[in-house]
């Protein structure tokens, strides 16, 4: 019942910000419009702690903005390194080990590597993710795992 209140509010949020008008006839079919997508939601049977995460939204604030701080990091790197040639840079493709649970924690953790300036989460299986990297020191700054720790962090 927490995931379908939630995706009602996210739904009237985004219904009122896109529509801009609050007469009583649009409210009343915005509020129509949104009954039906939770009736089809219950219907396939969607409405679940994957594709509403609740859980995540009081850890997700501090993971963000350490990641902020790596990306500007990663980015200061990359711009570095193009100015200093192709000499300069080391293309690596490796595999990563994702300590995750769940598919949410693979998927945000894969999304994070993607993000990040100078590397691409190539694949992911299992638990495995193939990571193409820019520079060498990329790879190594994900097999010390502090991303995947955090990410973990944000899951549990």
């Amino acid at each position: 019942m927490r995931h379908t209140i939630n995706l009602f509010l996210m739904l009237a949020a985004f219904w009122l910000l896109n529509s801009g008008h609050y007469s009583v006839l649009m409210l009343s079919l915005g509020l129509g419009s949104i009954v039906l997508i939770l009736f089809i939601a219950h219907r396939m049977d969607v409405v679940d702690h994957e594709s509403q995460p609740v859980h995540l939204s009081t850890k997700l604030p501090s993971y963000f903005f350490w990641l902020l701080k790596e990306l500007i990091l990663a980015n200061i790197s990359v711009v570095k390194h193009i100015w200093l040639g192709n000499s300069s840079i080391s293309p690596t493709l490796t595999t990563v080990k994702a300590s995750q649970k769940t598919d949410v924690g693979k998927v945000i953790y894969a999304n994070s590597i993607t993000l990040t300036p100078g590397t691409i989460a190539v694949d992911l299986v299992g638990d495995k993710i193939m990571v193409h990297a820019l520079l060498e020191e990329n790879i190594q700054a994900l097999e010390t795992g502090e991303m995947n720790r955090r990410v973990c962090q944000v899951e549990n």
